[in-house]
């Protein structure tokens, strides 16, 4: 180990792969950014992952490991304790004897290996990864850990879930007060926010409690219980959203706030009795920064188009699609587009997602008469130049959001239609004269969200020539199909992370005459395409065929034009 006992930087240098300059910049960075001095080098831009891995591998002689598609048994994972592993960025891979092979980010931290031979008695020999790859194995491997020994110790602590109608509050209090079940529950509100999940599905089964997160749009089963825990877990989330703990009868909705990983997470709770108990959902509002117009996943193209629609002075913008869409980012990055110091911005919202700098943003609450409205008519009286009404559910708030638009103000909403021609004919529907809608209606924007393919695994795939014929794709070209093979990255899915896909309707005299003599919707958009307008299914094509997403999971989003 002589040889390695060199510091990272001091190597680097040593080895002419950074400058001293650029080693005392990282050093700066390291500190302001508490990251380790590898992942500040790459982040800086002195220094490429593959370079780093490469010359720790070669010049000292340090094998190095891909945990992309490695299995670690459970038994040697225990061996380290989870905090080390996270303090160092490392993770074992398999014991030999009194030897145990450990992957690190950083094979020359000492004082890591000393560590670990201390905590373990064991000669510890390190191998090379990528603090990515460890990142991932100690989030699968200790998560689900500390998620087994926490249900273990609720098994002991609630040994009767038995459901009746007469259940004492004070008993369900004190058993969701107990440690035990406040531990579980911190593990999975934790665990999903940290897999990226928008919601927690807990749902009673006729003998266990089974709990899924959404993850990138998609429910994945992540934990199972004893049905033991049932009222307990259930009572815990209540008493979090501070609801009736004994009203199992009737739905309930709540909010809390949990501060986790340096930022504040709000969950909104559902409760919904069913034939095997209460279920409860919860949609996680991570107030996390929002991005820009240019990181939504529009192309140049769509995204001037979207920009020329913002710059008008007034009128109606509509944004639709399903619930889970992107719809509400779609509206915060457009208002993070337009200009907040000279313009009154104001929104009124259900929740209040993300806090936006320099606007005005009011929650609706039904409870006490603040319905959207209620709500836009005191907007319309503070003077707005911009705003923004979080969705239009009625034909009160369609009317009141059309003459504000009519009357000099820029409204943004959404509608849930399933393509933006159907918007037009849904306010129609609603009761909205086909005049007033031919007058305030600028552009509707309908978007979908897709799954990207994971870049850890992603391999080239060909797709069987039928079927690039069949899409109206050529055979041979720029194209470069790809699938996820799947890693610990990933949980094996071959997919991770999401981005935007659009179908944007700009409103001209020939569109606004089919509104008026009230034509269909298929109408419209036959008349839209023509004019230029691309349609969802054309929009993932495009991402597919650049190798951001797969071709079945433009299938699974997007319907045949």
């Amino acid at each position: 180990m002589a040889k390695k006992n060199i510091l990272l930087g001091d190597f680097l240098v040593e080895q002419g792969l950074i400058t001293e300059e650029q080693l005392k910049k990282a050093l700066a960075y390291q500190q302001k950014a508490g990251k380790l001095l590898g992942r500040s080098l790459i982040e800086l831009g002195f220094i490429g992952e593959e370079e780093l891995i490469k010359a720790l591998s070669e010049q000292l002689g340090v094998q190095y490991v891909s945990l992309k598609n490695y299995r670690i048994d459970p038994e040697v994972v225990k061996l380290v304790p989870e905090e080390l592993a996270r303090n160092y960025r490392l993770i074992p891979l398999f014991a030999i004897e009194k030897t145990l092979t450990v992957a690190m980010a950083n094979p020359l931290d000492v004082v890591a290996i000393d560590a670990l031979s201390r905590t373990t008695g064991m000669k510890v020999e390190p191998v090379v990864c990528s603090e990515q790859e460890i990142s991932d194995a100690i989030d699968h491997y200790y998560g689900s850990d500390r998620l087994r020994e926490a249900i273990k110790e609720l098994k002991i602590a609630t040994p009767d879930g038995k459901e009746t109608d007469q259940v004492d509050d004070q008993v369900l209090r004190r058993q969701a007060e107990e440690g035990p079940i406040i531990r579980l529950v911190n593990l999975i509100l934790e665990q999903a926010v940290q897999d990226g999940a928008s919601d927690i599905h807990v749902e009673p089964m006729e003998d266990r409690v089974r709990v899924r997160y959404r993850i990138d749009g998609v429910l994945q089963e992540v934990h199972t219980a004893h049905k033991a825990i049932q009222l307990a877990l259930t009572s815990r989330l209540k008493i979090l959203a501070d609801l009736n703990i004994a009203e199992r009868r009737l739905p309930q909705d709540g909010r809390f706030r949990m501060h986790l990983y340096n930022r504040d997470v709000d969950f909104r709770v559902s409760t919904l009795p069913t034939a095997f108990g209460e279920k409860v959902v919860l949609r996680i509002l991570d107030k996390k920064k929002t991005i820009r117009l240019e990181e939504l996943g529009l192309d140049e193209r769509e995204l001037a188009i979207l920009r020329s629609l913002l710059k008008r002075p007034h009128g109606m913008i509509l944004v639709t699609g399903p619930t889970g869409s992107g719809k509400t980012t779609t509206l915060y990055a457009a208002l993070m587009e337009l200009d907040r110091t000279s313009k009154n911005i104001v929104t009124l919202e259900d929740p209040i997602e993300y806090q936006l700098e320099g606007v005005s943003q009011s929650q609706v609450n039904p409870k006490i008469g603040l319905t959207f409205a209620a709500g836009l008519r005191s907007i319309l009286r503070q003077d707005p130049d911009i705003v923004m009404v979080g969705e239009i559910r009625d034909l009160e708030t369609a009317q009141i959001s059309v003459q504000a638009a009519l009357t000099g103000h820029l409204l943004l909403s959404t509608l849930h239609t399933n393509d933006a021609p159907s918007a037009l004919t849904r306010l129609i529907d609603m009761g909205v004269e086909p005049y007033l809608i031919a007058s305030s209606v600028q552009g509707v924007v309908a978007q979908r969200l897709l799954r990207r393919v994971c870049p850890n695994c992603a391999e080239p795939w060909v797709p069987p020539r039928e079927l690039l014929e069949t899409l109206g794709l050529p055979p041979e070209g720029d194209t470069q199909f790809v699938r996820g093979k799947g890693c610990l990255g990933c949980k094996m899915l071959g997919y991770k992370g999401r981005i935007a896909i659009y179908e944007i309707l700009v409103m001209d005299d020939d569109l606004r005459e089919l509104v008026l003599r009230r034509a269909a919707s298929t109408e419209i958009r036959a008349l839209a395409i023509r004019k230029g307008m691309r349609t969802l299914r054309d929009s993932g094509l495009q991402k597919a065929a650049e190798g951001i997403t797969t071709l079945e999971e433009v299938f699974r989003v997007t319907q045949l034009d």
